[in-house]
Formats: structure tokens, C-alpha cells, sequence
């Protein structure tokens, strides 16, 4: 089994986060799907972390990985 889940971000000029799935559920949202950054988030934070804890490990990556303003 896989150690990490991927996860689809896209990050906010506010900073906050939106998580997607996969491209086409974010598609379906109406989301551009080049706009999302992939995040593989930990199993372990995956399996057993709360929405709020991989928000914070997403939030967290995507500032540390993605500097730009705006969208991730």
C-alpha cells in the first residue's frame, strides 16, 4: 500500500486552500484544472489526521513549494 494519498490544492490570494480529489472533480466544480498544484499528503495524516490537519499540511506545503501570489 502506498505511503502517501495525492490530493489536487488550489490556494487563494487570501491563503486559504481548496482540496480536490481528483482533476475531473475539480473540473466539475468549475475549477481550471492547471491551476491545481498535486499534494501527496502522508497516509498517516490522511488516515487518521482531521480535514483540519491536512488543510494545515497542504496550506503548509503549498506555501513552502509554491511561492507565487495568488493561485498555487
Amino acid at each position: 500500500m502506498a505511503d502517501t494519498t495525492a490530493l489536487y490544492a488550489l490556494r487563494f490570494p487570501d491563503g486559504s486552500v481548496s482540496l480536490y480529489i481528483d482533476e475531473t472533480y475539480a473540473k466539475d466544480r468549475g475549477v481550471d484544472p492547471s491551476q491545481l498544484v498535486r499534494v501527496e499528503i502522508p497516509r498517516e495524516i490522511f488516515i487518521s489526521g482531521t480535514v483540519q490537519d491536512v488543510r494545515e499540511y497542504v496550506a503548509l506545503y503549498l506555501e513552502t513549494n509554491h511561492r507565487q501570489t495568488g493561485t498555487a
